[in-house]
Protein backbone atom coordinates (compact mmCIF):
# COMPACT_ATOMS: atom_id res chain seq x y z
CA UNK A 1 0.00 0.00 0.00
CA UNK A 2 1.33 3.42 -0.94
CA UNK A 3 1.58 6.10 1.67
CA UNK A 4 0.87 9.78 1.17
CA UNK A 5 4.60 10.58 1.32
CA UNK A 6 5.45 8.17 -1.51
CA UNK A 7 2.88 9.85 -3.75
CA UNK A 8 4.11 13.37 -3.05
CA UNK A 9 6.00 14.59 -6.15
CA UNK A 10 8.02 17.14 -4.14
CA UNK A 11 9.42 14.45 -1.90
CA UNK A 12 10.28 12.27 -4.90
CA UNK A 13 12.17 15.15 -6.49
CA UNK A 14 14.06 15.90 -3.28
CA UNK A 15 15.01 12.24 -2.94
CA UNK A 16 16.15 12.15 -6.62
CA UNK A 17 18.29 15.28 -6.13
CA UNK A 18 19.77 13.91 -2.89
CA UNK A 19 20.90 10.80 -4.73
CA UNK A 20 21.94 12.50 -7.99
CA UNK A 21 24.11 15.34 -6.67
CA UNK A 22 26.64 13.12 -4.85
CA UNK A 23 26.76 10.75 -7.82
CA UNK A 24 27.39 13.65 -10.20
CA UNK A 25 30.11 15.00 -7.89
CA UNK A 26 31.86 11.61 -7.89
CA UNK A 27 31.66 11.40 -11.69
CA UNK A 28 33.08 14.93 -12.11
CA UNK A 29 35.86 14.17 -9.61
CA UNK A 30 36.72 10.96 -11.47
CA UNK A 31 36.82 12.88 -14.77
CA UNK A 32 39.65 15.01 -13.35
CA UNK A 33 41.87 11.92 -13.33
CA UNK A 34 42.03 11.98 -17.16
CA UNK A 35 44.42 14.84 -17.89
CA UNK A 36 46.35 16.19 -20.86
CA UNK A 37 49.64 18.03 -20.83
CA UNK A 38 49.52 21.77 -21.33
CA UNK A 39 53.25 22.02 -21.99
CA UNK A 40 53.83 23.52 -25.41
CA UNK A 41 56.36 21.90 -27.75
CA UNK A 42 59.29 24.06 -28.89
CA UNK A 43 59.05 26.38 -31.87
CA UNK A 44 61.06 25.03 -34.79
CA UNK A 45 60.40 27.62 -37.51
CA UNK A 46 58.46 30.87 -37.31
CA UNK A 47 56.17 32.04 -40.07
CA UNK A 48 57.91 34.89 -41.94
CA UNK A 49 55.62 37.90 -41.46
CA UNK A 50 55.91 41.57 -40.62
CA UNK A 51 55.70 42.55 -36.94
CA UNK A 52 52.21 43.99 -37.53
CA UNK A 53 50.85 40.77 -39.04
CA UNK A 54 52.61 38.68 -36.37
CA UNK A 55 50.70 40.64 -33.70
CA UNK A 56 47.41 39.86 -35.47
CA UNK A 57 48.26 36.17 -35.89
CA UNK A 58 49.33 35.87 -32.24
CA UNK A 59 46.13 37.54 -31.09
CA UNK A 60 43.69 35.62 -33.29
CA UNK A 61 45.38 32.37 -34.32
CA UNK A 62 48.27 31.28 -32.11
CA UNK A 63 46.24 29.71 -29.28
CA UNK A 64 45.13 26.91 -31.62
CA UNK A 65 47.63 27.10 -34.48
CA UNK A 66 51.03 27.35 -32.79
CA UNK A 67 53.23 25.87 -30.10
CA UNK A 68 52.66 29.04 -28.07
CA UNK A 69 49.18 28.24 -26.80
CA UNK A 70 48.12 30.21 -23.75
CA UNK A 71 46.25 27.63 -21.71
CA UNK A 72 43.45 29.24 -19.62
CA UNK A 73 42.55 27.99 -16.16
CA UNK A 74 39.65 25.93 -17.49
CA UNK A 75 42.07 23.95 -19.66
CA UNK A 76 42.87 22.04 -16.47
CA UNK A 77 39.26 21.12 -15.66
CA UNK A 78 37.57 18.16 -17.36
CA UNK A 79 35.59 17.96 -19.55
CA UNK A 80 36.66 21.40 -20.90
CA UNK A 81 40.29 20.27 -20.85
CA UNK A 82 39.42 17.44 -23.21
CA UNK A 83 37.68 19.77 -25.65
CA UNK A 84 40.52 22.32 -25.60
CA UNK A 85 43.18 19.65 -26.04
CA UNK A 86 41.29 18.23 -28.99
CA UNK A 87 40.79 21.66 -30.60
CA UNK A 88 44.46 22.66 -30.19
CA UNK A 89 45.73 19.30 -31.44
CA UNK A 90 43.47 19.54 -34.49
CA UNK A 91 44.43 23.18 -35.08
CA UNK A 92 48.16 22.48 -34.86
CA UNK A 93 47.78 19.55 -37.23
CA UNK A 94 45.93 21.67 -39.79
CA UNK A 95 48.39 24.58 -39.56
CA UNK A 96 51.15 25.38 -37.11
CA UNK A 97 52.76 28.83 -37.18
CA UNK A 98 55.54 27.52 -34.91
CA UNK A 99 56.55 24.77 -37.34
CA UNK A 100 56.35 26.74 -40.57
CA UNK A 101 57.53 24.93 -43.64
CA UNK A 102 60.08 26.15 -46.16
CA UNK A 103 58.60 23.90 -48.87
CA UNK A 104 57.00 26.30 -51.38
CA UNK A 105 54.21 23.89 -52.35
CA UNK A 106 53.16 23.35 -48.73
CA UNK A 107 53.48 27.07 -47.96
CA UNK A 108 51.30 27.85 -50.95
CA UNK A 109 48.53 25.57 -49.65
CA UNK A 110 48.75 26.99 -46.13
CA UNK A 111 48.78 30.61 -47.24
CA UNK A 112 45.88 30.05 -49.63
CA UNK A 113 43.98 28.42 -46.77
CA UNK A 114 44.73 31.35 -44.47
CA UNK A 115 43.40 33.76 -47.08
CA UNK A 116 40.21 31.79 -47.62
CA UNK A 117 39.51 31.22 -43.91
CA UNK A 118 40.14 34.83 -42.90
CA UNK A 119 38.30 36.33 -45.86
CA UNK A 120 35.23 34.15 -45.30
CA UNK A 121 35.22 34.84 -41.55
CA UNK A 122 35.51 31.12 -40.75
CA UNK A 123 38.56 31.83 -38.61
CA UNK A 124 38.80 32.46 -35.76
CA UNK A 125 36.04 30.02 -34.95
CA UNK A 126 32.77 31.54 -33.72
CA UNK A 127 32.80 29.62 -30.43
CA UNK A 128 36.32 30.83 -29.60
CA UNK A 129 35.42 34.52 -29.77
CA UNK A 130 33.07 34.94 -26.77
CA UNK A 131 35.87 34.05 -24.31
CA UNK A 132 38.63 35.66 -26.42
CA UNK A 133 37.22 38.97 -27.63
CA UNK A 134 40.71 40.22 -28.57
CA UNK A 135 40.86 37.50 -31.23
CA UNK A 136 38.08 39.17 -33.21
CA UNK A 137 39.52 40.54 -36.46
CA UNK A 138 38.42 43.93 -37.75
CA UNK A 139 38.10 44.58 -41.48
CA UNK A 140 41.55 46.25 -41.40
CA UNK A 141 43.04 43.28 -39.53
CA UNK A 142 41.63 40.87 -42.09
CA UNK A 143 42.95 43.01 -44.94
CA UNK A 144 46.45 43.10 -43.44
CA UNK A 145 46.51 39.29 -43.19
CA UNK A 146 45.10 38.93 -46.70
CA UNK A 147 47.70 41.38 -48.08
CA UNK A 148 50.49 39.38 -46.42
CA UNK A 149 49.15 36.08 -47.76
CA UNK A 150 48.81 37.46 -51.30
CA UNK A 151 52.29 39.00 -51.24
CA UNK A 152 53.79 35.78 -49.92
CA UNK A 153 52.03 33.75 -52.61
CA UNK A 154 53.34 36.16 -55.22
CA UNK A 155 56.92 35.69 -53.93
CA UNK A 156 56.48 31.92 -54.13
CA UNK A 157 55.23 32.26 -57.72
CA UNK A 158 58.21 34.47 -58.64
CA UNK A 159 60.67 31.98 -57.15
CA UNK A 160 58.96 29.12 -58.95
CA UNK A 161 59.09 31.07 -62.21
CA UNK A 162 62.79 31.93 -61.72
CA UNK A 163 63.61 28.32 -60.84
CA UNK A 164 61.82 27.12 -63.97
CA UNK A 165 63.80 29.58 -66.12
CA UNK A 166 67.07 28.39 -64.55
CA UNK A 167 66.16 24.79 -65.29
CA UNK A 168 65.40 25.71 -68.89
CA UNK A 169 68.84 27.35 -69.24
CA UNK A 170 70.70 24.23 -68.08
CA UNK A 171 68.97 21.87 -70.49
Amino acid sequence: MQTASSLNPKRSLVRYVRLSVPLLAVILAAMQLVTYSTINPPTTAEVPVSPEVRILLRRACYDCHSNETVWPWYSRVAPMSWLLHSDVTEGRHAMNFSEWTSDPAKRRKLEEKIGKEVESGDMPLWFYLPLHAAARLSANDKQAILDWAKASLQRIDEKDHNSEEERQEFR
